[in-house]
C-alpha cells in the first residue's frame, strides 16, 4: 500500500490544507491511504489547542515546542521538529509528504523527509514576502522539495528560476479560493452571535510580527491600537498572532488592551469556517496577514495592509498599502471605506485561480506516487 501524509501544525495552514485533504481522502482505497500529522500550535493550549477544529481523521500527534520569546527558541523549535519528524518519517516510511508554506519548523519537517529520502510535495512556494523569514524558508523548501503546486502564474516562474524542473511545477490556484467557494457559509448575523457579538459594521483584523526587524514591536502595536480608537463607529475583530518570534508578546498586548479598547474584540482562533464568514461581511481586512492578500479580494472587500511582511507578493488592485504609523494607518482606512475604492473592490478579479485547486492537487500528487517513478536525484533546470 502506497501511503501519503498530509502535516499541519497551524491554524492558518490548515484552513489552506483542508480541502486538498479531503480530496485526497475521496481517493483513498485499498491501495492509497492518506495520513494526517498534526503538530505545532495545534496542540498548544497558548494557541487555542486548534486541534480540536480539525474535523478530519488524526493519525498522528507529534508534540514539539512552540516558544517564540526569543531567537534561541525558535531554533530549539525546529532542533525538536526535526528529530520527532525524521522518527516518524522513519517508522511510517511514507511515499511523500505533503507540506504548505513557509514556516519555520515546516523547514525541519522537509529536511527530516530529505534525510529520510521520502518525497516532499509543496504548496505555495514561489512567492515572496520580503518583510518576514518565511521568504528564505518558503524557497528553501522549494529546494527541498519534488513537486511544487504553486497558486500563481508569477510564483511558477519564480520556482522554476530556482532550477526546478518545469514539468514538476504546476499552477492549479490557491485553495484559499476553494474555501471562499465552499466553506464560508455562515450568514453574518450567524458568524457573529457565535463570538458573542450583535449584528454591526465591522473590520476583521490579524496582525503579525515582522521578523525581519530586531525592533521591538510595541511601537507598532500602539499605531495600530491607535487606529482602531480613531474609528469608534466600527467593531475591530481581531485574531491573535502566530508562532513567530515576538508573537506572543503581540497576543499580550491585545488582550490587555482588549480591556479599555470597547470596538475592540479578540479571539485566539475563530476557525477556518467562521473566519471565512466573517471576512466575507466585512468592511474592511486590516493587519499583515497573507489572507488579506490572497483571500480577501476574492470576496470583493478592500484589504488594508500595513507594513513590510507581505511585501512582494502579487496583489490585486483592492489591497491598500501602507506605513506602519498610527497616521498612515488612519489614511489607509478612511480610503479603503470610500465609495471610489468600493467601487474598484466590486471589478477585481482574483489572480489566484478558479476555486478548483484542490481536486487538481489531489489527482497529481496520487498519480505521481502510484506512478512510482519519483527520483529524487533531480538535475538542476538552467533557464
Amino acid at each position: 500500500m502506497k501511503k501519503i501524509a498530509v502535516i499541519t501544525t497551524t491554524r492558518a495552514e490548515y484552513g489552506l490544507l483542508k480541502p486538498v485533504i479531503g480530496e485526497l481522502r475521496k481517493r483513498e482505497n485499498e491501495d492509497i491511504r492518506i495520513e494526517l500529522v498534526v503538530s505545532g500550535t495545534h496542540l498548544s493550549s497558548r494557541f487555542g489547542m486548534t486541534v480540536d477544529e480539525i474535523d478530519q481523521r488524526i493519525d498522528h500527534k507529534i508534540e514539539i515546542p512552540v516558544n517564540t520569546d526569543s531567537d534561541l527558541d525558535i531554533s530549539k523549535n525546529q532542533a525538536e521538529a526535526l528529530i520527532r519528524f525524521t522518527e516518524l518519517f522513519v517508522q511510517e516510511k511514507y511515499d511523500a509528504v505533503i507540506v504548505l508554506g513557509d514556516r519555520y519548523e515546516m523547514l525541519s519537517v522537509a529536511v527530516a523527509a530529505g534525510n529520510t529520502r521520502t518525497p516532499v510535495f509543496h504548496l505555495c512556494g514561489g512567492d515572496t514576502s520580503e518583510g518576514a523569514l518565511d521568504e528564505w524558508i518558503r524557497h528553501s523548501i522549494s529546494k527541498i522539495s519534488y513537486l511544487h503546486f504553486v497558486t500563481n502564474e508569477v510564483s511558477r516562474k519564480r520556482v522554476i528560476q530556482l532550477g526546478e524542473d518545469p514539468s514538476r511545477v504546476f499552477n492549479f490556484g490557491s485553495t484559499s479560493i476553494d474555501n471562499i467557494l465552499t466553506i464560508a457559509d455562515m450568514e453574518k448575523t450567524e458568524a457573529l452571535a457565535s463570538i458573542g457579538l450583535p449584528d454591526c459594521d465591522y473590520a476583521l483584523c490579524t496582525y503579525h510580527p515582522v521578523t525581519t526587524k530586531d525592533e521591538d514591536p510595541k511601537s507598532q502595536i500602539d499605531a495600530f491600537l491607535d487606529a482602531i480608537k480613531s474609528f469608534s463607529d466600527l467593531t475591530f475583530i481581531v485574531t491573535k498572532s502566530n508562532a513567530d518570534r515576538g508573537g506572543e508578546y503581540i497576543n499580550r498586548m491585545l488582550d490587555e488592551a482588549e480591556k479599555s479598547i470597547p470596538n475592540l474584540h479578540v479571539f485566539t482562533s475563530l476557525g477556518v469556517r467562521r473566519y471565512l464568514s466573517l471576512m466575507k461581511y466585512s468592511r474592511f481586512v486590516l493587519g499583515n496577514s497573507s489572507s488579506g492578500i490572497i483571500e480577501t479580494p476574492a470576496f470583493h472587500i478592500p484589504t488594508v495592509n500595513i507594513g513590510d511582511r507581505q511585501r512582494g507578493r502579487l496583489q490585486s488592485e483592492s489591497i491598500i498599502n501602507c506605513g506602519e504609523g498610527k497616521d498612515e494607518i488612519i489614511d489607509a482606512i478612511s480610503e479603503a471605506l470610500s465609495d471610489r475604492h468600493m467601487e474598484i473592490c466590486r471589478s477585481v478579479i482574483s489572480p489566484y485561480g478558479d476555486g478548483n485547486a484542490a481536486s487538481r492537487i489531489a489527482e497529481k500528487a496520487i498519480e505521481c506516487v502510484c506512478l512510482g517513478k519519483i527520483d529524487l536525484k533531480k538535475h538542476f533546470y538552467d533557464l
